[in-house]
């Protein structure tokens, strides 16, 4: 292990611990071999399809594991989070399945289908304007207020490696074919899902490179791995991949990417549409657009993986009928 991979305040036994603790609780997903692409790279192309857990995506392993760390009095406190969505349906599930109460925040322009399967799973909905209010600063108040305990989507560790515990089924999963991994494409907008994934991938995979998948308008990560410090993006950017357009890495991932030796690629909205439109025609897959950049950013550099074995994360499935529906008549 490398002197930056030990200083840091976590390790892969925390995600296979984490792993231990809610295999019960959440889905293995499938690693699926897709042909086209495997014939394009002249290797072996898989995808990781959390958009078939519970909840539509990678993030209830996350709440799943917060909640399952945290002691019974505190629980029973309830819990507030803040989330886009996918995180929101992680933390309500898990709440749901602890028997705790749930408040979330989401912002008002979440798709819909998001905001009424958090409510579905019991928990309380709060709305913000993404642009104009902090969400951090609105669930801290009401943590306050009430008590509950905050649950991070991404800075804060329990959830972290919780969300890395895929990449621990990905390892499995590619031994049990006997291959190894050369290259992961994971999405990447906190750094959760990458940073828990890349902590994993260290250990098992250590010749393996790691790409953090990111819009096009919202590169932070990628800049700020290059910079060696944390950037922020345009607050004025938008992009179709509302599960991950965060401000800025997070504080608790980012030197976990950078101690992992991550790197940053980023794919175009356009580019994000036509992949939502291969995985549903092609790959008969619903991914939403946060969901599929890792499949865009893999098919924009397919040069770059040439005679590999890779695998690039379909992170999420909570994607509204419309924005499916634009990508369909978009799809080749």
């Amino acid at each position: 292990m490398n002197s930056a991979l030990a200083a840091l305040p976590v390790s892969y036994q925390d995600v296979a611990d984490a792993a231990d603790r809610i295999r019960p609780l959440v889905v293995e997903t499938p690693l699926l071999e897709v042909a086209d692409l495997s014939e394009a790279i002249g290797g072996r192309f898989f995808v990781k399809c959390e958009n078939l857990q519970r909840t539509g995506s990678f993030k209830l392993r996350g709440g799943m594991n917060a909640l399952a760390s945290l002691s019974p009095e505190d629980r029973a406190k309830g819990v507030v989070a803040y989330s886009s969505g996918n995180h929101a349906q992680g933390v309500a599930a898990a709440a749901r399945h602890f028997g705790v109460a749930a408040t979330i925040i989401m912002p008002e322009d979440a798709p819909v289908i998001k905001r009424d399967n958090t409510q579905a799973l019991g928990a309380t909905v709060v709305t913000y304007d993404r642009y104009s209010e902090s969400r951090e600063a609105l669930g801290q108040k009401i943590q306050a207020e009430t008590g509950a305990i905050l649950i991070p989507p991404y800075d804060y560790l329990p959830t972290m490696v919780g969300q890395g515990t895929s990449a621990i089924e990905v390892t499995n999963q590619l031994r049990a074919k006997g291959l190894s991994l050369d290259t992961a494409i994971i999405c990447c907008g906190g750094g959760g899902l990458a940073g828990g994934s890349a902590l994993v991938y260290s250990t098992t995979f250590p010749h393996a490179k790691v790409w953090a998948a990111e819009p096009a308008t919202h590169d932070d990560t990628t800049r700020s791995l290059i910079a060696g410090t944390r950037l922020s993006n345009d607050p004025d950017a938008r992009s179709i991949c509302d599960a991950i357009v965060t401000p800025t890495p997070g504080e608790v991932t980012f030197p976990i990417l950078q101690a992992c030796g991550v790197e940053g690629r980023s794919a175009s909205d356009a580019d994000v549409l036509d992949a939502v439109g291969f995985a549903a025609k092609r790959m008969k897959l619903v991914v939403e657009p946060g969901g599929a950049i890792a499949l865009a950013v893999a098919r924009t550099h397919l040069a770059h993986l040439h005679g590999q074995t890779v695998v690039a994360y379909l992170s999420g499935g909570n994607i509204d009928p419309e924005m499916l529906a634009r990508a369909m008549t978009r799809a080749s």
